[in-house]
């Protein structure tokens, strides 16, 4: 009830009601992206100014009066409960590796899967994109930055859970992000589709990290790749919270030189990636064909590992 009460009430007010925006501001910030007043009630003033032009002055005034025309306040642990039960849980198509995260892969979390070239991280990707459909007119979206994506991958998948290979494919959008900033951009127009009336709840970009590692070389240039890929991350997490869905993310690793114990892998983009991520799994070769899952963070899973297999039927426990 509380909540109807607060969606009125920004429903009343428009963004050309808010002080300094006109017809020309509003048409601005809409393309970037600023439609609605909850966007711009948790944008920073940096951030209108750069996509307006106005003075930061009249930024900070804008985010004030947005805040103000709606309840931003506190909510009550029973109203984050009954929001968790609208959480839907993604099948791997593995009993081993649903279990290992809970039932599956989350809505309204980003997970995050690294490991080394051949650990099947693009697997369980492709497998998801045809699991998720299992929920009615449900639509993935594949954001593809190294040429990963497999039509025929995605049929052999289908096929062998029952469904109709070529509308799956027909719910799948593929996008190419040629750079960083394609990638960003594509991840930002995710919203477009949903707009559109698409029923997107998965949102796939394999790998995260890679056009970030060959344009920013070099400790002089980490900085601002690390700021770019927060920037990055923190809209990845405000479309899997505001649209109920889930965010799937592989990721590239790297050998620590200074490890001389235990296994030397860990996974680029440090602890910017690690924090944005609710989900953390370590993929690895195992034995006779096997690939090791290991969950190495999770908000509310003990640490374990489990043991699964890529096959043309998609991934199954053995």
């Amino acid at each position: 009830m509380v909540k109807k009460k607060e969606e009125e009430v920004v429903q009343k007010v428009d963004i050309t009601d808010l002080p300094g925006v006109g017809a020309a501001t509003a048409e601005k910030l809409i393309s970037a992206g600023f439609d609605n007043l909850i966007a711009i009630a948790v944008a920073t003033p940096g951030e209108l100014v750069e996509a307006s032009g106005v003075t930061e002055a009249v930024a900070r005034k804008i985010i004030q009066t947005a805040r103000g025309s709606f309840n931003m306040g506190f909510q009550s642990g029973e109203d984050l409960l009954k929001r968790r039960a609208e959480v839907i849980k993604l099948s791997t198509g593995s009993n081993a590796f649903n279990a290992l995260l809970g039932g599956g892969f989350e809505t309204r979390a980003i997970t995050e899967c690294f490991g080394a070239y051949g650990s099947g991280k693009t697997q369980i990707a492709h497998s998801l994109a045809v699991n998720v459909q299992q929920n009615e007119d449900a639509v993935a979206v594949f954001i593809d930055t190294e040429n990963t994506f497999r039509p025929e991958r995605i049929i052999q998948f289908a096929e062998a859970k029952g469904l109709d290979a070529q509308q799956v494919l027909k719910n799948i959008k593929v996008a190419r992000a040629y750079n960083s900033d394609h990638q960003m951009l594509l991840a930002e127009k995710v919203e477009d589709l949903i707009k559109q009336g698409l029923n997107v709840k998965l949102v796939i970009v394999d790998s995260l990290t890679a056009h970030f590692r060959a344009e920013f070389v070099g400790r002089g240039t980490l900085a601002e790749r690390q700021q770019k890929l927060n920037k990055h991350m923190h809209t990845l997490a405000r479309l899997a919270d505001l649209n109920n869905l889930c965010v799937f993310v592989t990721n590239q690793v790297m050998a620590k030189p200074d490890m001389f114990f235990g296994d030397p892998t860990e996974a680029i983009g440090g602890n910017i990636v690690a924090h944005n991520s609710t989900f953390r799994i370590y993929l690895r070769r195992g034995k006779k064909g096997s690939r090791v899952a290991k969950l190495v963070d999770s908000p509310n899973l003990p640490d374990s590992e489990c043991v699964f297999f890529v096959t043309e039927k998609g991934i199954i426990d053995e």
